[in-house]
């Protein structure tokens, strides 16, 4: 399974997997039956159940998760919409190949595989205030790049992101999805204020303003986004062929993720958002999504740090609903 044009995968889209219904119904079962009294465990059995119906096992476990970081440079960073020169993207890809991030830390203490793979740095899309950031044959080698980046042995995803700019990209394709002023979806990313803001905001107008005959999440995706938001997306697009749950990050991976929702209705369904970032645009877009974030400790780093921090969430969840004992097993009275 794979796909060679946007129109390829929008035939993918919409043919692929749901959840294992035995499964779904297995874990409901089982659930009822653990000692403890029913719902007392909130959101936790939820997000076990549902873990479970895209596992196929009404007894789950997480014992191979996996996180992957691409990284991206952005044409519209020549305009000044970031703190940061677009020479840190490469820094820092060579400083998660080292260990040295955040994310690396974060994947390690919850026992995740970390890949890093980097889109041609050396060629930045093209600004997208004069024309698509990227043509056809551009978005589709990024897609490809993420779907091919999923290991098949995974039971559990996140995907993660470094690319100067990108806040910028995100900014765009949320209000050109859905609706709203550049004012309404940009804001400070790395650290803008002020005169930088306005620019930033300023840019994402013009933007709008040529872009407004895009079409479904893909071709908004080609026009605004960058490679990474592409990866990613493609990473999401390939688990859910897989039937791999995924942990979504924040602002950036939420705007691809965004582009498949927008392509294929449900295409997000395999997905949780694993936190509210501090993006201020960013609970508005989840909203949007119909998804409650698990975690919001005021992150804004990027790289899948919160949603590497939420893995611990799930699997708590998952060690709860098949570790503990029913009434049954336990001796212990339900009635």
């Amino acid at each position: 399974m794979s796909f060679e044009t946007l129109n390829d995968l929008r035939a993918l889209l919409a043919d692929m997997p749901g959840q294992d219904s035995a499964a779904l119904n297995g874990a409901e079962a089982r659930n009822g039956q653990l000692t403890k009294p029913p719902g007392a465990l909130g959101r936790l059995e939820d997000l076990a159940i549902w873990y479970a119906g895209w596992r196929g096992d009404a007894r789950p476990a997480i014992d191979a998760p996996q996180v992957i970081v691409f990284a991206g440079n952005h044409g519209v960073a020549a305009r000044g919409v970031s703190a940061f020169p677009p020479e840190v993207t490469v820094q820092m890809v060579a400083n998660f190949k080292a260990g040295g991030a955040a994310i690396n830390q974060l994947a390690k203490t919850f026992g995740a595989r970390m890949d890093v793979v980097a889109l041609q740095l050396e060629t930045p899309t093209a600004d997208f205030t004069a024309g698509p950031a990227m043509s056809e044959d551009d978005v589709v080698a990024a897609l490809r790049a993420g779907w091919n980046a999923v290991d098949e042995n995974a039971d559990l995803l996140v995907v993660g992101e470094m690319g100067i700019g990108n806040t910028t990209s995100a900014a765009a394709i949320a209000a050109r999805l859905f609706g709203g002023t550049a004012a309404n979806w940009t804001g400070r990313g790395t650290g803008v204020e002020g005169d930088a803001l306005a620019l930033k905001t300023q840019v994402v107008t013009d933007a709008l303003a040529l872009h407004g005959d895009a079409g479904d999440g893909l071709d908004v995706l080609m026009r605004l986004g960058g490679r990474e938001l592409a990866g990613m997306a493609g990473a999401m697009a390939r688990a859910r062929s897989l039937r791999i749950p995924v942990i979504m990050d924040g602002f950036i991976c939420t705007a691809a993720a965004a582009c498949l929702e927008k392509t294929q209705a449900g295409a997000l369904d395999h997905v949780v958002a694993g936190h509210q970032s501090a993006e201020g645009a960013h609970g508005r877009m989840l909203e949007a999504l119909n998804k409650a974030p698990l975690l919001s400790l005021g992150l804004r780093l990027g790289e899948g740090s919160g949603a590497a921090l939420a893995i611990g969430v799930l699997k708590g969840a998952v060690a709860c609903h098949s570790g503990m004992s029913t009434f049954a097993e336990a001796g212990v009275s339900d009635a």
